[in-house]
């Protein structure tokens, strides 16, 4: 039963992945064009991160809008863990709010051949970029109604397989179908999913990613862009409803080359 269909609590919405990189930068763009929201509930496995963003977010002034405070709440979550994830699902039932946004922005790469890389690295991206994205999206749904929106966080690495990050681009692609399949889905409850799907992008990401079996090619270099501008293109492509956001030149032009291959 959707939220729509019954009495409902607190309009929030949600980030998954806010302590850092792109989660972080969302929080810190959206919370200042929630129009009808009470709260934003950042989630991350890093307390002091979160804290720290929150309290950025409230001396920014930022949560103030159209005369009304939102208020920014820290959940310290790692969604990984089936049993901390069933928790989360049994405060959303508690609660019972009404989800205006999420944004699954929680995900991890590592660079480096599949034959090197651990059966504990192969399993932890897996589990935290389809496993936990999955089960986030089929918790939150129940509590979404006409009119809220999906951002799932994707990658131009779901566009093409890519060599020495296979798992990280095979789980992208992953998400990239989810999201599009489930935008069908939903668009006659009137709830819309967008899929961002940026290049390299200037966060800790890759430095975590590459950090330990090799470097970052000059392609990616060179194209590597700001997050900021990858959240501001995709919060208006959210806006307008669109099923895919893509942010510069090198990212269309990879998908339009590709368009047979993964239409």
């Amino acid at each position: 039963m959707l939220a729509s269909e019954r009495g409902v609590g607190m309009n929030i919405a949600i980030i998954t992945g806010a302590s850092s990189g792109m989660g972080r930068e969302f929080a810190r763009q959206l919370i200042g064009s929630l129009e009808r929201t009470d709260e934003i509930w950042l989630l991350a496995r890093r307390r002091n991160a979160l804290e720290e963003l929150a309290e950025e977010l409230t001396a920014q002034g930022a949560h103030e809008r159209h005369g009304r405070s939102i208020k920014v709440r820290t959940i310290v979550i790692d969604i990984t863990d089936e049993s901390k994830l069933s928790r989360f699902a049994e405060v959303l039932m508690i609660r019972n709010p009404a989800i205006s946004v999420l944004i699954n922005c929680a995900g991890m790469g590592i660079y480096g051949s599949f034959e090197k890389l651990s059966r504990d690295e192969v399993a932890d991206t897996v589990r935290l970029n389809v496993f936990a994205l999955t089960q986030m999206t089929k918790f939150c749904l129940p509590y979404m109604r006409k009119g809220s929106k999906i951002i799932q966080m994707s990658s131009g690495a779901a566009f093409l397989p890519q060599p020495d990050f296979a798992v990280y681009a095979a789980s992208k692609a992953y998400v990239c179908s989810f999201g599009r399949a489930l935008r069908k889905e939903l668009k006659k409850k009137g709830i819309y999913v967008t899929v961002v799907c940026p290049g390299p992008v200037k966060t800790s990401f890759l430095h975590h990613a590459y950090g330990r079996y090799g470097e970052m090619g000059a392609l990616k270099k060179i194209t590597m862009v700001k997050p900021e501008k990858v959240v501001q293109k995709a919060l208006r492509d959210c806006k307008k409803r669109k099923a895919i956001s893509l942010y510069g030149i090198p990212m269309k032009l990879l998908y339009l080359m590709t368009r047979g291959i993964i239409d």
